[in-house]
């Protein structure tokens, strides 16, 4: 076994090497080693660090993931406020921004930058060592979300110089192709995307768990030094060479002028890229460059006097719209789409935009052959603004009452704006029901996760979900990278599936507003599918935890043809169809109602579920008179002094299991 002092020297050593190459990857975007030599130093240092956990230092590349951050961010009082700036929109308030500023200092010179659209956050170093990282809240207060900035690999946890103290101010913002990515996934997984990368920024960086901000791809563009002790700073532009040589990814470019015509030409400039760049930007920013003759010119109770952000209008143009084309999405949301005659708009040629739904289309009034306004939402998405004029003899739209991707009839609910298809043999939901059905709370069939599915259903293996059953070990060997063990391990994995309870499969079908315990109540109340599908609304919603949506929801499903085509599919294949967990009518929690409340000893919130729900008991959400008991773990919240206020017993995971085995 090595000693700790080599071990030491080892360790301080492929730091070194871990930051200097991870600047070069995510700050300089110029890699000089691939990323197996990278990991391969990175799990080296792992090691060490996990036999001498004294080695570990707050800097060490190990630390961008960490374990949890807390429930609740504290929050963070800045030392230094940060301060917004003051909005202009035209050229003319630029130019009376400069007359104020030059009535004062003459001989002022500007430093003209983009304005990232992102989430603005502070950063603290203490002899060059990242301590903390708060959000900018309201300028004064911030929140304590250090844990998650050190996963933004463009941070750098050591700086170049061990500066006593520097706090600095940047922009957290989510790259246009990350954000493209991130939010075909959440469509493909039945969730709502986020609407734009600026708020997909901010959700993934007050995650609890550090590791989904990780996942999220994140980057920063430092802007502004906000205090500094032991370095000496005279300008805004000498503060961002210096964090440039600190490690820092500073803004992209950043340029002085000491006129206001040439501040016009760059904020031309940058509006005429800004479609093209990687990030979003909303605006630029002018700042007096001079530190002292910002301190001389000062701030009002809003905004520094010394700097202001030009806010660029988003470009309209006029067009005609052709045709509406409506497509399946993943979800089976229909999704109505302008097709437009072709026009430049934010740098880039438009022939498509989206109409959202029929709410959208009918408050306009949209119709075919309009000429209508368009734009880009957040200079990245094509709308429709409005309609000039109505062609001729135009009609108002509607969506289409049939599905057209499989024929069978939409549905609208009353709280939705979407219309949508229910099939679950639909063509368009092919991909998103598969991963659904073979998940680890439905269907469990390990080893076919999404990668996989999108295999079968482009190379035609799978066209429907009972075609999984079909599959033969030759069939997937036939795929580059599958050999005979991981074929033979598959199918046996969806063999072993045909025997799960009735209840996995009915939530494993997709069906809108029914999830894993309310497939548990339909198994328990009705025994076998033949029973469910024959069942009505009525006898549906007398089921205790059911409402009447989820009541219409699951009648409407088994009423479909195509659900009893799906069904008898999966019957022949040998699918079981029967409730296997009866309940008991002694079984010793029969008529007892359960709240879990905070973070148990040992045993998850799913794990202590079903031991409720095994013994005949009901696991509810929330807190009311009918409950029996609350289970309040570490941590416990509002639900378990709700309890204490109903006088409702509460009770240990410990007496819990007391209770089975009594």
């Amino acid at each position: 076994m090595p000693d700790i002092e080599s071990s030491r020297q080892r360790a301080e050593q492929l730091r070194r090497e871990l930051n200097y190459h991870s600047n070069k990857y995510y700050v300089e975007d110029a890699p000089e080693i691939d990323d197996y030599e990278y990991d391969m130093l990175m799990r080296e240092l792992k090691a060490i660090e996990e036999t001498f956990p004294e080695l570990v230092t707050p800097d060490s590349p190990t630390m961008r993931v960490g374990g949890s951050a807390d429930g609740l961010f504290e929050k963070v009082e800045h030392r230094v406020r940060m301060e917004s700036l003051q909005d202009a929109f035209s050229f003319d308030e630029i130019e009376a921004f400069d007359r104020r500023v030059k009535d004062a200092q003459p001989d002022a010179v500007y430093v003209v930058e983009p304005k990232i659209d992102g989430l603005s956050v502070s950063l603290e170093y203490v002899d060059g060592v990242f301590t903390r990282g708060s959000t900018r809240g309201d300028g004064d207060v911030g929140e304590d979300v250090t844990a998650n900035l050190r996963t933004v690999r463009s941070i750098p946890l050591k700086l170049n110089t061990a500066v006593p103290f520097l706090e600095v101010r940047g922009e957290v913002y989510m790259p246009k192709s990350v954000f493209a990515k991130l939010v075909s996934g959440q469509e493909l997984r039945g969730e709502k995307p986020f609407k734009n990368p600026r708020n997909a920024a901010a959700g993934s960086l007050r995650q609890k768990d550090p590791k989904i901000t990780a996942s999220r791809g994140l980057d920063i563009f430092v802007f502004n030094v906000q205090q500094a002790e032991g370095v000496e700073l005279a300008s805004h532009k000498q503060s961002l060479d210096f964090l440039k040589e600190q490690g820092f990814k500073t803004v992209p470019f950043y340029n002085k002028f000491d006129n206001v015509e040439d501040v016009l030409a760059e904020l031309r400039r940058i509006g005429e890229m800004r479609s093209g760049l990687e990030f979003d930007i909303d605006g630029a920013v002018i700042k007096v460059d001079d530190f002292e003759q910002r301190s001389v010119l000062g701030s009002t109770s809003k905004f520094p006097k010394w700097a202001v952000a030009f806010k660029y209008p988003p470009e309209e143009k006029i067009t005609k719209l052709l045709d509406i084309e409506v497509n399946v999405g993943r979800t089976g949301v229909l999704t109505p789409t302008a097709i437009l005659e072709p026009v430049l708009v934010a740098g880039s040629t438009v022939s498509r935009a989206t109409l959202h739904n029929q709410d959208f289309i009918s408050e306009k009034d949209i119709r075919i052959g309009d000429n209508v306004v368009i734009r880009k939402a957040g200079d990245i998405i094509p709308e429709v603004v409005k309609v000039i004029e109505h062609c001729g003899e135009s009609e108002p739209y509607k969506l289409p009452t049939e599905c057209p991707s499989c024929g069978a009839q939409v549905v609208r609910e009353e709280d939705e704006a979407a219309v949508r298809c229910v099939n679950p043999e639909c063509p368009s939901q092919l991909l998103r029901n598969i991963i659904h059905f073979c998940s680890r709370d439905a269907m469990d069939i390990e080893g076919l996760g999404e990668a996989l599915a999108e295999k079968f259903v482009s190379c035609g293996l799978i066209s429907n979900i009972a075609d999984i059953y079909d599959i033969t070990a030759q069939q997937i060997m036939q795929l580059e990278g599958h050999k005979e063990k991981s074929a033979n391990n598959l199918v046996e994995a969806i063999e072993k599936s045909k025997q799960n309870d009735l209840a996995r499969l009915l939530f494993a079908l997709g069906i809108r507003h029914i999830g894993q315990k309310a497939g548990k109540l339909l198994a328990q109340q009705f025994g076998d599918m033949d029973s469910i599908i024959n069942a009505d609304e009525q006898s549906i919603a007398q089921i205790d935890g059911f409402g009447d949506i989820m009541a219409k929801s699951a009648a409407q499903f088994f009423a479909m043809p195509q659900t009893l085509d799906l069904i008898e599919r999966l019957r022949t294949a040998g699918v079981n169809m029967k409730n296997l967990n009866e309940r008991k009518a002694d079984a010793k929690f029969a008529g007892l109602t359960f709240v879990l409340t905070g973070t148990l000893p040992t045993l998850s919130r799913s794990e202590a579920t079903k031991i409720i729900e095994d013994l005949g008991g009901k696991a509810s959400s929330s807190v009311s008179k009918k409950t029996s008991y609350v289970v309040a773990g570490e941590e416990a919240g509002s639900k378990l002094k709700k309890a204490q206020d109903l006088g409702i017993p509460i009770i240990t995971q410990d007496d819990l299991l007391k209770m089975t085995e009594d």
